[in-house]
This record gives structure tokens, C-alpha cells and sequence, in this order.
């Protein structure tokens, strides 16, 4: 085998790994969103972690997700809830049956179709008018970015639009005994589950405008924004 084959093969194996850590996590999964457990860090990181996501909703509230919207890596709903009330049509996408199904508990009785498939494999020919990820962007490898930037385009309608949201560079937005690696740009870290046991997946931290700027050699029209202290958000077109 020779060292590029060798290189696809390690990263398929920890994409892999990674798809068995989250639907492990499933059900711990909303720990971290609502800072419970070992993501708790009192009461003024609680209140600042809630004034951030709302920041990040009302940028999301600006464009009143509409039309045929597709969500990438839906995990237990915490996002979809907040895109269906506008949308015509709502496909989520998700590796996890895990997951799937309490976000499907979440959503019952909405508008919501569910499909389980690796991102990286999926496809559709289907056109949407909105795109949303939310703490996905951070998972791909650094050699999948410009693929994955072209399935957005490949899914987006000529008018469409796309949003994300993801993690910015922060050790206390993560459990606390987590530890984020030394080197800025490492592209893996180790995860750890309640029951102690470990995942290395892939986690890389973007800087905005350096995604924006990358967004743009891509021909995407994008803005790329933070708060102050935990998330990283964006918003754009395509330009072709």
C-alpha cells in the first residue's frame, strides 16, 4: 500500500471511530448543550453560554429558515426545532440512529423527514433553499473541506443560502476533563464519555476570517462571525 492509500485509509478509519463516538454520545448529548454534568461550570459560565446561543438564534431568526430546508448532522434536535416552524419541507441527515431517534421524539408531529446516512457519503439530487450545520463543520478533515464546500453548492438551489454554527477555540465550552491539544492547528482530539470511554475524532477550530477568506476562494459569498467567547457562525451563497 502506498503512503497516500495508507493516509485515506487512516482518516476513513478515525471518520469511523468518530461516527461510534456520537452514536455513543447520544444520549449524553445535551449535556453539553445545556451544560449539565461534567460541562457544568457554575452559574455565571451558564449564563453567558445561554447569552451566546441566543446571539447565534437571532442571527439564525434573520433569515427565517424557509422554503426546502436540509439540516446536516442533526444530532438530538436542539437545531431543528428552531428550523422547522418556517420551512415547507424539513430533511434531516444524521449517521446516528441514535440520535435520529431522539431528535424524532423531539419533533413529533412536525414536518421532518429523517434520513441515516454517513455525511460523507450521502448524496441527493435534490435542491434546497437553505442548508443549515450546526457543530459539524469542525468534524471534516482538512482534506475533505473542498469536497464538502461542493456538495453545499451541489444542494443549494441558484438563490439558496447556507448557515452554520460551530465551536470557536475554548477549553471551558468542553467537559471538564477534556483537554484540548497544545498545537492550534491539530485537526483530532480525544473525547471521553461518562462511562470514561475514549474516541479520537476530528475537531478543527476555525479562525472567521480566515474560514471566510477560504469560503471565498471557494467562490462562495460568505460572512463569517463569532461571540465573544464560544461559537463560530456563518452565513453566505454561492457564487457559481
Amino acid at each position: 500500500m502506498d503512503s497516500a492509500s495508507s493516509s485515506l485509509e487512516s482518516i476513513q478509519t478515525a471518520l469511523d471511530e468518530q461516527i461510534a463516538y456520537y452514536r455513543a454520545r447520544a444520549n449524553e448529548y445535551d449535556d453539553w448543550f445545556l451544560r449539565r454534568g461534567r460541562y457544568a461550570r457554575g452559574a455565571e459560565h451558564l449564563e453567558l453560554w445561554f447569552m451566546e446561543v441566543e446571539q447565534v438564534l437571532s442571527e439564525i431568526e434573520r433569515f427565517a429558515p424557509y422554503g426546502d430546508v436540509l439540516e446536516l448532522a442533526a444530532g438530538t434536535g436542539q437545531w431543528t426545532m428552531r428550523l422547522v416552524p418556517n420551512s415547507d419541507s424539513l430533511t434531516v441527515v444524521d449517521a446516528s440512529s441514535e440520535m435520529i431517534e431522539i431528535n424524532r421524539a423531539r419533533m413529533e408531529g412536525q414536518r421532518v423527514t429523517y434520513i441515516e446516512h454517513d455525511l460523507f457519503s450521502f448524496t441527493t439530487d435534490r435542491k434546497f433553499d437553505f442548508i443549515f450545520f450546526g457543530f459539524w463543520l469542525s468534524h471534516v478533515p482538512k482534506n475533505r473541506f473542498d469536497e464538502f464546500w461542493e456538495l453545499i453548492r451541489s444542494w443549494l438551489k441558484p438563490d439558496g443560502h447556507f448557515f452554520f454554527v460551530d465551536s470557536l477555540r475554548e477549553s471551558t465550552s468542553t467537559a471538564v476533563d477534556h483537554l484540548l491539544p497544545i498545537e492550534e492547528d491539530s485537526e483530532t482530539l480525544v473525547r471521553k464519555l461518562n462511562d470514561g470511554r475514549e474516541y479520537r475524532i476530528f475537531k478543527r477550530f476555525y479562525k472567521p476570517d480566515v474560514l471566510q477568506c477560504q469560503l471565498g476562494q471557494l467562490d462562495f459569498k460568505a460572512k463569517v462571525d463569532a461571540t465573544n467567547t464560544f461559537f463560530l457562525f456563518g452565513s453566505g451563497q454561492s457564487l457559481i
